[in-house]
């Protein structure tokens, strides 16, 4: 049981290679594949804390390399949304870089306070990768953006400041911290309950 949570993580990251290839086909039916791989790494992302917590193998090394995986996770299914619908994601591309310049920012200002990459796992964080399950359903499935894609760029660009904030109150690195609230409390000093909600 205590290996079950690592094996969900490899999964998923195993799922990366694959969505890029298929969607590098850019065969009729390499979207429902992919759309199948996003939905079963999800429950991946899931189940994968949820199991931890309860076999009690929750560590920091574990909560690092599962951040890590659903960084390379998603960017595969941007990269296959890209070669689906390269036209679209050109019409978005001011709005894409500037998530994209966000989320270099919360590696770079963490590595250079704690000489470690950012591991928050923070509510907002955890809506934005729901939201980003949407536009991505509506991208590589309908070929639409729409509503979906506004959403998530939105809750991409609060969750991202939400992860500079909480680096930049931090006294030191701490992994699991919900939201820029929760981390000015720890830098006041206040002890935190270790939430399990969205972890």
């Amino acid at each position: 049981m205590k290996n079950i949570p690592y094996l969900l993580i490899a999964i998923r990251f195993i799922f990366a290679p694959i969505i890029f290839f298929l969607s590098y086909q850019k065969r009729e039916d390499s979207r429902f594949m992919i759309l199948t791989l996003m939905f079963l790494g999800l429950l991946t992302d899931i189940f994968d804390g949820i199991i931890a917590r309860k076999v009690g193998v929750s560590s920091e090394r574990l909560r690092r390399l599962d951040s890590q995986v659903d960084l390379v996770f998603w960017l595969s299914l941007g990269f296959a949304a890209y070669f689906i619908n390269p036209e679209l994601i050109k019409e978005h591309g001011p709005s894409i870089t500037t998530i994209f310049i966000l989320e270099a920012l919360c590696y770079i200002i963490s590595f250079i306070k704690f000489k470690k990459e950012t591991c928050t796992h923070a509510w907002f964080s955890k809506m934005w990768g729901l939201s980003l399950m949407i536009a991505f359903t509506y991208l590589i499935g309908f070929q639409k953006t729409g509503w979906a894609f506004d959403l998530t760029i939105i809750l991409g660009v609060i969750s991202h400041i939400d992860v500079i904030l909480i680096i930049l109150i931090l006294p030191k690195w701490q992994y699991d911290v919900p939201s820029c609230y929760h981390a000015w409390n720890i830098r006041k000093g206040k002890q935190r309950k270790k939430s399990t909600l969205f972890n």
